[in-house]
């Protein structure tokens, strides 16, 4: 253990880049949010990305399941000290790595001093490794996962266009932006049955944001309600490797190209401070007094 520990650290200090935190949230369930964000996992690693997905989504996670693999350790048996950070990184699909959360309600966790110093030690690490990674959040918020998604660079926000969708998505960023103002919110609304709606749901949520917030958000855009997105999760291959002349892949490669584009800071070079790791101990030590 002593051994792997300074193995780690050596990574960190050779490396030269500090990997963006990525957070993919919707305000319900069933808005196809794992589903995406694998997909986009995928796009981006096509892009010659290093990418891993980190299922936050402990005791109800299902990445794995997406990318049709099985897992031995999950992050709630690295929280727990069960493992080593190394056992629950996973190869997935076309080079990209994942962290599942778990399944089962045993899965559930009551979180310690101690697990929040693993989780911190792990994301450090992640960030030495990767340029990007991404956090599949569980749907809705909890007080820990809240300050995760403070502490995160950018949020990228899946909403649906039914009004409780929209309205959820709305309150989630709300709550966010009164804690951090300065945070990158991007904006997608998947499962569409026309680009229209899709655009019409998209300006709205921005033009609340702006008008009661003055908040300013990205729009990436909309992906359509597709029956290959069901064939693919039956398979358990991602969509975006399975069809991959398909329109809805397609449409998610000009929404990666565009969360890039958009996104000035992509990733951070040099000897920059680490605002996400920063940001988390910060949080973390002042819910301990």
């Amino acid at each position: 253990m002593r051994d792997q520990a300074e193995s780690l650290r050596m990574k960190m200090q050779q490396s030269k880049s500090v990997g963006k935190s990525i957070a993919v949230v919707s305000g319900k369930g069933g808005v196809g949010k794992s589903n995406f964000t694998t997909n986009f996992a995928i796009t981006l690693v096509n892009c010659g990305k290093k990418v891993i997905i980190v299922d936050m989504d402990i005791g109800m996670g299902n990445i794995h399941i997406l990318l049709g693999k099985g897992t031995r350790s999950s992050l709630k048996d690295y929280l727990q000290g069960d493992v080593t950070l190394e056992q629950v990184i996973y190869e997935g699909t076309n080079d990209l790595h994942y962290i599942s959360g778990g399944t089962g309600l045993a899965g559930l966790l009551d979180w310690s001093e101690l697990m929040f110093d693993r989780l911190l030690t792990a994301f450090e690490n992640l960030q030495a490794s990767y340029d990007y990674i991404l956090f599949d959040m569980g749907a809705g918020a909890t007080n820990w996962s809240l300050d995760l998604l403070v502490a995160v660079e950018d949020i990228i926000v899946v909403s649906t266009t039914e009004p409780t969708s929209i309205t959820d998505a709305y309150s989630m960023m709300k709550y966010i932006h009164y804690k951090d103002r300065e945070k990158n919110f991007y904006l997608l609304c998947n499962r569409v049955l026309t680009s229209e709606e899709g655009t019409d749901t998209l300006n709205r949520l921005k033009k609340t944001m702006f008008r009661f917030l003055s908040k300013d958000v990205f729009v990436l855009g909309s992906l359509p309600e597709d029956k290959l997105v069901r064939q693919a999760v039956k398979k358990q291959v991602p969509f975006s490797i399975l069809y991959p002349n398909a329109q809805i892949t397609k449409t998610l490669k000009k929404i990666t190209f565009r969360y890039m584009q958009g996104n000035i800071s992509e990733v951070v070079i040099g000897n920059s401070s680490n605002k996400f790791i920063s940001k988390l101990k910060s949080i973390f030590s002042k819910g301990s007094d």
